[in-house]
């Protein structure tokens, strides 16, 4: 499997990056709770250090929770009992105090993995009368194929795949852009005002401070 290693301390990574390849895994080291969030949609697991070189591990984990399901095993030299059930309450499925020993580390990776199970994702959804195809990029209603920029797409797709549920701004954010907090999320509201003109066809309601729902107008 494909192993996010989030640790500040090069020579701890280093040697949990080895056994892990060791061990058959391929794996990505950083040391940002920031480049957790970018990076989090490649990994199967993320392994999780509370003590990141731009904020506090738990942090990163509330952050992560809001967008992701991806397996998380904390891995830390904090033992205390405190740091250990705030991750658990945060959505940790793990927690292991350094320093670990690799052969129990395997086998908790193995163990989380198994009971996590990635959500289906689909390659054809309709919404009221519009079709989209996933895997060919196309929409259309009725007769007239819409054309959408690769963004509007992303967005109608990530609302689309759960219509009639409320989709956060951070997760559209998070699977089209790839990073749930940017900054630069204006040019989210310019999409989807576009993707709204193009698609009168279907309703994205804003839910005022949760997100958005998508649905088929009338």
């Amino acid at each position: 499997m494909h192993v996010l290693v989030a640790e500040d301390d090069g020579s701890v990574a280093a040697a949990l990056v080895s056994a892990l390849q060791r061990a058959g895994h391929s794996c990505t080291r950083v040391a940002r709770g920031s480049d957790v969030l970018l990076r989090h949609r490649d990994a199967q697991v993320v392994l999780l250090d509370l003590g990141l070189e731009d904020m506090d591990g738990l942090d990163a984990l509330r952050r992560l929770r809001a967008v992701s399901e991806v397996p998380v095993i904390v891995v830390t030299a904090r033992g205390d009992e405190h740091s250990t059930v705030k991750a658990l309450s945060l959505g940790a499925d793990d927690y292991l105090v350094k320093p670990v020993r690799l052969h129990e580390l395997l086998a908790r990776l193995v163990a989380v993995t198994r009971r996590y199970t990635p959500p289906e994702e689909p390659t054809h959804v309709r919404v009221g009368t519009v079709d989209i195809d996933i895997e060919a990029r196309r929409v259309s209603t009725g007769e007239r194929d819409v054309s959408l920029t690769p963004n509007e797409f992303g967005i109608l797709v990530s609302l689309a795949r759960r219509a009639g549920q409320i989709v956060t701004r951070r997760q559209v954010l998070d699977e089209v852009w790839g990073d749930a907090y940017a900054t630069s999320s204006r040019s989210f509201d310019v999409h989807l005002g576009q993707l709204r003109q193009k698609l009168p066809e279907i309703t994205i309601t804003t839910v005022r401070g949760v997100g958005y729902r998508c649905e088929g107008a009338g």
